[in-house]
């Protein structure tokens, strides 16, 4: 009866509150504070050093510079996409615009590994030149990698959002425009352009913050030599020199909220101005034999091949290199390498299994908090009471944080102890790892409920008020059963999250015995991935991959079929 007494709700949102302020806000604000704070004295002399040198300078710009080059990439990618989507119809168009999503989901650090698969000296790229009798193409340890594996990433994000603004614009417009003698370019760049440019600035925006705070692509393949603020954060982190990495990453912090705060107030003063529109009529992809041979169609299919080889091909590479040598030929040697790590009792030692078992128990652990916890933040989203968008924008701040910056407030708060009342207050890496995970999955289960909350008819809210039921009851007995879907869909999301997150864990596993999957193949991955730690890289890879995709179809098929 507790449940049903109208508290729940206002339970609910101070008990997230309550675990972002342990697990969020005091270690990340520990790491801000200390940039200002010398002990209890207040100084900026960390600030000022970091400020005015010039290693510092080059560093951010840098870290700017391949942001910036990434966007480009990612909207030149994914660009195209959007047009193909929006204005064409063709078998497979609803799952290909689904699985725009995916690359999301996907580990990062094993994406990294899999574009070294396709692009390395022994890649999967160089074995088919040199099969052809063409020479190698060297892109490993290159700026040109690192921007190709953030578009992978990234690139979706402007297809899915651009193609939503592309299905909106307005026919009867470019239709007018046509009749009154413009030509085809002329009615895009004076009707269409305008009303695709909010979408494509908000994902250019995230797109520069999401790769300006990137971390496993860039430190699997460019190293300290490419090095971002990310990278060289976790490295001053591994030095010990946690005073230096605590102003950088309160530094780093402090831009990425600013521009989150641009992009927030740019995407509420675009959808204020934006109206409602039937939107457009799709056209056949394939027409009759001429449209074979039409100009538009024919670009549009190379376009179709070559992003196919981009999203595709790393994943493919990194199965096809588990199981072949660097000539060629079919082996299982990289397997029988992880059963011999598996029975290895040398100190420090990656073993798979742990690092396999680790990953499904904190994914599970993670799940059990984030799915509440999202499903809170969406309930305030959707609420139009008084402090909605105060609480929704403190129950979201964990979107604009790094998990190194969040690893590193961990480690100096809840890992190395804190003092409270008193008594020393201390919590095992495994529990951090837990908690990290879950402030970094919920929000996943939140961008899938939210919409689904939004949609329900408030008529059916309304009658269940009518006849008595208090808030917390309709949201259990009418709301939250309509949106199984949405619910699933999220906890398969966060779980898979949890499985290959890798940014925050890197600094929170305690030795080996807490390795995941993800730090165990950032260890066999070495220190360039190149030449024999290639392949066991590519195998735990595999075995990543592998566990990922079953993990999440698993939980959205079980979850599906409990719901019916």
């Amino acid at each position: 009866m507790a449940l049903r007494d109208g508290r729940l709700l206002p339970v609910g949102v101070a008990a997230t509150l309550a675990a972002l302020v342990a697990v969020f806000y005091y270690p990340v604000g520990s790491v801000l504070l200390s940039a200002v704070y010398d002990g209890a004295q207040f100084t900026l002399s960390p600030v000022r050093s970091v400020v005015g040198d010039p290693f510092y300078h080059e560093l951010f710009a840098f870290t700017a510079y391949q942001a910036l080059l990434s966007t480009v990439a990612s909207v030149v990618v994914g660009l195209p996409g959007a047009y193909l989507l929006a204005r064409f119809e063709f078998p497979g168009r609803r799952f290909v615009r689904s699985v725009t999503i995916l690359p999301f989901v996907l580990p990062s650090i094993m994406v990294a590994v899999g574009f070294l698969a396709m692009f390395g000296r022994t890649g999967l790229v160089n074995d088919v030149l040199g099969a052809a009798g063409l020479g190698p193409v060297e892109l490993t340890f290159t700026l040109e990698i690192i921007v190709l594996a953030h578009a992978f990433y990234n690139a979706p994000l402007v297809t899915r959002l651009v193609t939503a603004a592309w299905e909106s614009v307005d026919p009867a417009r470019v239709e007018t425009a046509r009749t009154l003698g413009a030509s085809p370019f002329r009615a895009f760049y004076d009707v269409i352009l305008p009303q695709l440019l909010p979408a494509l600035l908000t994902a250019s925006v995230l797109t520069f913050v999401f790769t300006f705070m990137s971390f496993p692509i860039v430190l699997a393949l460019g190293g300290l030599e490419l090095a971002t603020v990310e990278v060289w954060l976790f490295a001053r982190v591994q030095s010990l020199a946690l005073a230096e990495a605590a102003t950088l990453g309160a530094i780093e912090t402090a831009l990425s909220l600013g521009l989150i705060y641009v992009y927030l107030r740019f995407e509420a003063t675009q959808l204020n101005a934006r109206g409602e529109s039937r939107g457009r009529a799709r056209i056949p992809l394939v027409a009759g034999p001429r449209s074979l041979v039409d100009p538009k169609r024919l670009a549009l299919f190379a376009y179709a091949g070559a992003a196919l080889m981009l999203f595709v091909g790393p994943l493919v590479s990194l199965v096809v290199e588990s199981v072949t040598t660097p000539g060629g030929q079919f082996t299982l040697g990289y397997y029988e390498f992880l059963l011999a790590q598996q029975a290895s009792t040398t100190a420090g030692t990656v073993r798979p299994l742990p690092a396999i078992t680790n990953s499904l128990l904190f994914g599970a652990g993670a799940l059990v908090l984030a799915l509440p916890m999202g499903v809170v933040v969406s309930v305030v989203a959707t609420r139009d009471s008084r402090g909605s968008r105060l609480s929704e924008a403190l129950l979201t701040a964990p979107l604009a944080v790094s998990g190194i910056v969040l690893g590193l407030g961990m480690l100096r708060t809840l890992v190395f102890g804190t003092t409270l009342f008193g008594y020393r207050l201390t919590v095992t890496g495994p529990v951090a790892i837990v908690a990290a995970h879950a402030v970094a999955a919920y929000p996943f289960v939140s961008r899938n409920v939210t919409p689904a909350l939004g949609s329900i008819d408030d008529r059916l809210v309304d009658a269940a008020r009518a006849l008595g039921a208090d808030r917390t009851t309709a949201l259990l007995d009418i709301e939250l059963p309509l949106v199984v879907p949405a619910l699933i869909a999220g906890a398969a999301f966060a779980f898979a999250i949890s499985v290959g997150e890798f940014d925050s864990t890197v600094l929170l596993a305690e030795g080996v015995d807490s390795a995941t999957m993800p730090v165990a193949l950032e260890r066999y991955t070495g220190n360039r991935s190149l030449g024999p730690n290639l392949g066991p890289a590519t195998a735990m890879g595999t075995v990543l991959l592998a566990v990922t995709t079953v993990s999440f179809v698993l939980i959205d098929r079980v979850g599906r079929g409990w719901a019916q």
